[in-house]
């Protein structure tokens, strides 16, 4: 499936805005990841189940009704920069399904490849693995134990429902546990909003982009374990290694970057 459209400047603005880090150079091209808040897929209200995840159309649709979706990670290739100001096109296909069964009851993992061309070159080569699950929703880890305060060279950024509404907002993303606190707690099981994966992702590249990272990059990530909102996001990076933990040092999120 093919999408193409021109790449404009507002979208990074408002990404920047939102999570309080320096907005990028339009011409120089978009840091680790922003990639995501493009060529996105934009699927009929009609189109949507009860969670806000679409039921049919595009890439990825659930293999079954009543199943939950998880971001589980990835892995992202960047070759040259994704210029605002220019056109560019993403193209996007299922690469593999695999059945299993666990504790909870049947898994579905997904992988898509994302590739993003721009000016007849492939710019971001990605690879997303997201899970299909059914039963009650993933146990919720205490929080036992004294806070634990951001280190030097630790990037605490200050989760709150609105910000999880507006980069729900930013990349489209409809799914209610990151907004709906009824929804997400009545209904999936969850003790509060769900911290989106690709948020996390995104906090470790840019601690990674603040010691430097930059130019074309391997990006290799891994979601560990649940993070709500009123547990906190700190993000590290310490060269290759990324991580994000919760404020009581509870690790969620890690990534190797190369």
């Amino acid at each position: 499936m093919d999408r193409t459209e021109l790449i404009q400047p507002e979208p990074a603005e408002a990404l920047a805005a939102l999570l309080g880090v320096p907005r990028p150079d339009a011409e120089a091209g978009l840091p680790l990841l922003w990639h995501w808040l493009y060529l996105l897929d934009r699927p009929a209200q009609e189109d949507l189940g009860p969670d806000g995840h679409p039921v049919c159309g595009g890439v990825l649709a659930p293999p079954g009704p009543g199943r939950r979706r998880m971001w589980a990670g990835g892995r992202v290739r960047t070759a040259g920069a994704l210029r605002c100001g220019e056109p560019a096109t993403r193209n996007s296909e299922v690469l593999s399904t695999t059945e299993k069964h666990g504790r909870s009851g049947a898994l579905t993992f997904v992988v898509v490849s994302h590739q993003v061309r721009q000016r007849g070159e492939v710019v971001v080569d990605e690879r997303q693995d997201v899970v299909y699950r059914e039963g009650a929703a993933l146990p919720s880890p205490a929080e036992d134990g004294p806070e634990v305060p951001p280190d030097e060279g630790e990037w605490a950024l200050d989760v709150t429902p609105t910000l999880l509404f507006r980069f729900s907002a930013l990349t489209y993303n409809a799914h209610r546990i990151h907004y709906d606190r009824d929804y997400s707690r009545d209904v999936e099981g969850y003790p509060g909003l769900l911290t989106h994966g690709p948020l996390q992702a995104l906090a470790m590249a840019e601690a990674a982009r603040a010691q430097g990272a930059a130019g074309d990059l391997d990006f290799e990530y891994r979601l560990v374990s649940p993070l709500f909102d009123h547990q906190g996001l700190i993000a590290r990076a310490d060269g290759a290694t990324t991580a994000v933990r919760d404020r009581h040092g509870r690790q969620t999120a890690t990534g190797t970057l190369r």
